[in-house]
């Protein structure tokens, strides 16, 4: 099998096949900097295993190449790796939680174990040093701890236990690696010693109670524990800089037996070691060594005695250390720590010894730095000398740009930092540090020699794009975070939008022979958040338009030839939905006489407005991915022989995906693949549509997605052509009793326009009058308002007016199918949905239960929303009570 071929680095020595997928993920920026940073290889190949996200990260530091592991739906949330290096396991947290086990060699996914702990997913985990088990405790309020032989084919741990709530929230756990049947893990306060046997009840054992005060001395908050290497004590580091050692209060049985139990252990002592917080603790060969808040990495021998140190004055708190795998030592080498070595000029060598019979740990046993600041280092043992590997955003990456001419891409996270990356090469070109600042939002000019940035103190900065340095004074005219950002398309205007639902405009003028940016004006032109902000071309000039839509559902347009200083013209104010909430904006791209506005709102629909009258035009099914579109950006096209094959890339919640156009409701012209589980905050697109780029806020990271647009046109047709996609969509699709029940309606609606009772020779026809569409939705259980009917009425109607002149009277089968699949609720109107409605409508009685006055619902019916009058009213409640107008008798309708 390809698992048992697999060697060390062969990863990377693959050629890299065509994704079959429309996107695949290319690159990752960025990493989990709560979790450990793994050294998997050290030496001519230098290999490191991070987790980015929901992902694996195998990196490959001299090649600047990345392999990703992928298979988890949510973020990722604890790992281990074996001590071969070869077995990774990862678990994560969330709905359909998993536990995969890797081999890092071939990159296969050897295991996985699906509702290891349904409830909440898992929040620590650990490997046997002989990497047959794995010890996992839940992330839920009350956790459980289970062992599992993982290359066993049974979904059921060997054995479990539920914890008590007083030891505290376990994060941290490890194998014993003399014994695989213990293990420890460990709260902020409580530490838990385990013994487990197949087959039967694991049993926990608490230590003994160790408050904070205990010897006398402060003893801190536990961060790691680990096992002792020669005798039956345990360690456990705290945030006081001090070693709590823990002792069996009568000697094990020995380890061989699988039985052995753990009578108890006891604090026995604590030992002051640094005054330093105690991040992390880790066995190496004969040595403990701590890492601590100060970034310095302390190593001890088995008595506890200090060997030497590791520091350097930029390194941040350490969150992991993790050392090159062991290469066979030479003859007559001695052990690489010794309890004689000493602390020297060069940390760990043995310089004393003679060269002939000892091998300096410099040789062989480099290791990696992670820091809780997102930066790794490369430590060689032998020259004391910190190599940075990686540094990244340790807050939130909420901001994206693509440069609209070069391979470049630009990044702002909350920590302040800015960086630039050389997309195409993979590598950081440029970056720059705000302090004590956020930032919220980029976006590169046209012409690509201006970068923006709005942050979330509500200042403004216009940047030079390659030095990032400033191009002129920041601004702060906006009173809240700045949260969208954009350049007209002559570069002469810069908008902002901010959460205080303001648009605030920056134009270009010219002071002293230079050009220099200045505050025009600013406008609350919205009540509620401002979604989007969208600079166009007038049509009938080169002069730029400027429209911001809101979640108060407005459509703002501006003018802006007639602004001027402080004071901001409104030239149009459209009402752009009835109900439902606009979410994002885009300019559909020319592939009709006339010119649209793309918009997409939380009910799954998109819209099509004219862009001169604002009227919808269109209403269209959109992605159905478990969310709504959260973003949408039309992707650049470099196809010159056909201009009409255009694309639309978007992101919902957590997904990324892309959309062939014309919309038309089609679904297999559109997929979504996961690209940050806990949200995504920005989208952006390379200027030839070659990538998209996420970035995933709170997980700190921007995935690379390369796009395979023949891919998605093979998906499209595999789909179906023509009305077959359509029909699926329908209850029993083509074949079906609802669309036998809708040619009936359909037909049915012909004879009522002819009269039922007629006697006259009737004209057999394919089409309906549009007047009878309302009808015959409703009869098919679609109940739209007056608005939606007028919407679905001009949608028809004229449909063909930019091309022929002419008016669209009547409606045939197939597009009244398309009609009514596009303007129907995505999900059905369910009745928890109408009960919902009317606990708004209704008020609570004396007995706490919901109810409304006859009198208020009928009030209601005809004086809001869209009023009924006294004869509707009661010619709708004639029809639902099953009688008939004249009294007397029913009818079934």
């Amino acid at each position: 099998s390809l698992v048992w071929a697999a060697t060390p680095g062969m990863l990377f020595q693959q050629d890299r096949q065509t994704s079959l997928q429309p996107l695949s993920l290319s690159w990752v920026f960025g990493y989990n900097s709560s979790l450990a940073v793994h050294s998997l290889m050290d030496g001519e190949d230098q290999v490191l295993l991070y987790i980015s996200s929901h992902t694996v990260v195998i990196y490959d530091i001299l090649g600047n190449r990345q392999y990703h592991l992928q298979g988890h739906p949510n973020v990722i949330s604890c790992l281990c790796v074996s001590e071969d290096k070869r077995w990774v396991a990862t678990a994560d947290q969330g709905p359909g939680a998993l536990i995969i086990v890797w081999d890092s060699f071939s990159g296969i996914p050897v295991r996985t174990i699906f509702e290891s702990h349904p409830e909440e997913g898992v929040g620590a985990i650990a490997i046997s040093r002989d990497a047959k088990y794995l010890a996992t405790i839940s992330a839920g309020t009350v956790q459980r701890v289970c062992v599992w032989e993982w290359t066993l084919p049974t979904e059921k741990p060997t054995c479990s236990t539920e914890l008590r709530p007083e030891f505290g929230y376990q994060d941290y756990v490890i194998f014993n690696p003399q014994n695989p049947y213990e293990f420890v893990s460990n709260s902020k306060t409580q530490v838990v010693f385990y013994v487990w046997v197949r087959a039967s009840a694991q049993d926990e054992r608490t230590a003994s109670l160790l408050s904070l005060q205990t010897f006398n001395s402060v003893v801190g908050r536990f961060s790691q524990s680990v096992f002792h290497f020669n005798n039956s004590q345990a360690l456990t580091g705290t945030l006081a800089g001090k070693l709590v050692v823990w002792d069996t209060v009568r000697p094990r049985i020995p380890s061989e037996e699988p039985g052995a139990r753990l009578l108890g252990m006891k604090a026995i002592k604590v030992v002051p070691m640094q005054e330093e917080s105690i991040t992390v603790l880790v066995v190496f060969e004969s040595c403990i060594v701590t890492g601590d808040v100060k970034g310095q990495v302390k190593f001890y021998n088995g008595e506890l005695k200090f060997l030497t140190c590791y520091s350097h004055s930029k390194v941040g708190p350490i969150r992991s250390i993790s050392f090159s795998k062991t290469p066979p030592d030479p003859p007559g080498a001695s052990p690489a720590c010794s309890t004689s070595c000493t602390a020297t000029s060069q940390p760990l060598i043995a310089s004393q010894f003679d060269s002939s019979n000892s091998v300096s740990l410099t040789l062989n046993r480099n290791f990696i730095l992670s820091t809780s600041d997102a930066t790794a280092l490369r430590v060689a043992t032998d020259r004391t000398n910190f190599e940075k590997v990686m540094e990244e955003a340790k807050k939130a990456v909420n901001a994206i740009t693509c440069h609209p001419r070069q391979t470049l891409v630009a990044a702002g996270s909350c920590c302040g930092l800015l960086k630039v990356w050389d997309y195409q090469q993979n590598k950081c070109l440029v970056s720059r540090i705000f302090p004590e600042a956020s930032i919220q939002c980029l976006s590169y000019d046209p012409e690509g020699y201006l970068l923006a940035a709005g942050f979330t103190d509500g200042s403004v900065y216009v940047l030079d794009a390659i030095s990032l340095l400033s191009s002129c004074k920041e601004f702060k005219f906006s009173r809240g975070p700045v949260t969208h950002i954009s350049f007209s398309h002559d570069s002469e205007y810069l908008a902002t939008a901010d959460e205080k639902c303001t648009v605030t405009v920056y134009k270009r003028v010219l002071q002293n022979g230079s050009r220099c940016w200045e505050h025009l004006a600013g406008l609350h032109s919205h009540y509620k958040p401002i979604r989007s902000i969208l600079f166009g071309v007038q049509v009938d000039s080169n002069e730029p338009r400027l429209l911001s839509l809101g979640e108060d559902r407005h459509l703002v347009e501006y003018d802006l030839n007639s602004s001027s200083k402080d004071h901001l013209v409104v030239l149009h104010r459209v009402r752009v939905e009835q109900d439902a909430v606009p979410l994002c904006l885009a300019w559909y791209p020319q592939l009709s006489t006339e010119s649209f506005i793309l918009t997409a709102n939380n009910c799954y629909k998109m819209k099509l407005y004219n862009t001169t009258t604002k009227v919808c035009r269109k209403t269209l099914l959109g992605p159905t991915y478990g969310s709504p579109l959260e973003k949408i950006q039309i992707l650049p096209t470099t196809n010159t022989v056909d201009s009409q094959l255009r694309y639309l890339a978007y992101v919902t919640k957590d997904k990324v995906g892309l959309q062939i156009l014309p919309v038309d409701g089609n679904p297999h012209k559109s997929s979504a693949f996961i690209c940050h589980p806990d949200g995504v905050s920005d989208l952006a697109s390379s200027y030839d549509g070659r990538y998209v780029f996420t970035a995933g806020g709170n997980d700190c990271t921007v995935m690379k997605w390369e796009v395979n647009l023949n891919a998605l046109d093979a998906a499209a047709s595999l789909g179906g052509q023509d009305l077959i996609p359509f029909y699926n969509l329908l209850d029993g699709g083509r074949e079906g009793e609802f669309f036998r029940e809708l040619e009936d309606y359909f037909y049915y609606a012909q004879l009522c326009s002819h009269g039922i009772d007629t006697l006259e020779t009737r004209q057999v026809s394919t089409h309906i009058a549009l007047e009878e569409i309302p009808s015959v939705m409703r009869a098919i259980g679609f109940y739209p308002s007056e608005k939606k009917i007028e919407e679905m009425i001009n949608e028809i109607k004229f449909s063909k007016y930019a091309d022929t002149g002419e008016q669209v009277t009547k409606i045939n089968l197939g597009d009244f199918l398309k009609l009514y699949i596009n303007h129907r609720p995505a999900f059905g109107l369910s009745i928890k949905k109408i009960e919902r409605a009317f606990q708004v409508l209704g008020y609570d009685n004396e007995n706490g239960d919901k109810v409304i006055d006859r009198g208020d619902l009928l009030w209601l019916l005809q004086c809001r929303g869209e009023c009924m009058t006294e004869d509707e009213l009661a010619q709708c409640l004639t029809t639902l009570m099953g009688r008939r107008a004249g009294g007397g008798g029913s009818e079934l309708d």
